[in-house]
């Protein structure tokens, strides 16, 4: 696949009152769990990180993910899907942002201390599959703030936390998104796919609607004849 080709897409758990970790701190992600182990979620991240050869992570993930995920992969008592998933973390290049950490340990991992928006405007340039954005809230933000995020997979637990980061918060101009995928989980979690709305498609939207609107205007017959 050819770099111009590639998708970004951020992968995050959200909290019906928009929250990435619960009340007692940034570990506080408990509340995720029973949600991110159903069949459907396992499913849906199996789904976008099967078109992806490049995951993009925070220092704190990173670590978490490296202490955890590598094991996975051989593991036999394990879900059939995580050990899939796990092949997948262990063979993808992985690009950890941090301007703190000094290396990376797990094989095919390399430090980068650029702005994301930046580090992903590179990986574009580059042949590859799409780039994933595996739960790194602040990698995420930034990439929306910068207009580099192409995808939105959200699960969206039914959990009220109360307290917490926030994925979303007060930045520059607002998106559109469309809806492209909804799938209910066992556990009354939503996975859900979102697609950004670059400016030509809106803008080519308004102009058909326009186009229509004058039709309409000088013809009447014709919203008649629509409605009917």
């Amino acid at each position: 696949m050819m770099g111009h080709d590639r998708t970004v897409i951020g992968n995050i758990s959200l909290s019906l009152d928009g929250r990435v970790t619960g009340p007692g701190g940034e570990y506080d992600m408990g509340w995720i769990v029973p949600h991110a182990l159903t069949d459907e979620s396992r499913s849906h991240l199996l789904k976008f990180t099967g078109t992806a050869s490049t995951v993009l992570l925070g220092r704190k993930n990173y670590q978490g993910f490296a202490g955890f995920w590598p094991a996975v992969a051989d593991d036999d008592d394990a879900d059939p899907r995580d050990r899939a998933v796990a092949r997948w973390l262990n063979e993808a290049e992985k690009v950890v942002v941090s301007r703190t950490l000094t290396e990376a340990s797990w094989a095919g991992s390399r430090v980068v201390a650029d702005d994301p928006a930046e580090v992903v405007r590179r990986l574009r340039k580059a042949d590859g599959g799409d780039i994933v954005v595996l739960a790194s809230a602040s990698v995420i933000r930034a990439l929306l703030e910068a207009g580099e995020l192409d995808r939105l997979s959200i699960t969206l637990c039914p959990e009220l936390v109360g307290a917490g980061a926030r994925l979303f918060g007060d930045g520059p101009a607002g998106s559109s998104w469309s809806l492209t995928e909804v799938t209910p989980t066992g556990s009354g979690a939503l996975c859900l796919s979102y697609d950004l709305i670059r400016p030509a498609a809106a803008n080519d939207r308004l102009c058909a609607a326009h186009f229509l609107a004058l039709i309409f205007r000088h013809d009447p017959r014709l919203h008649i004849e629509r409605i009917s």
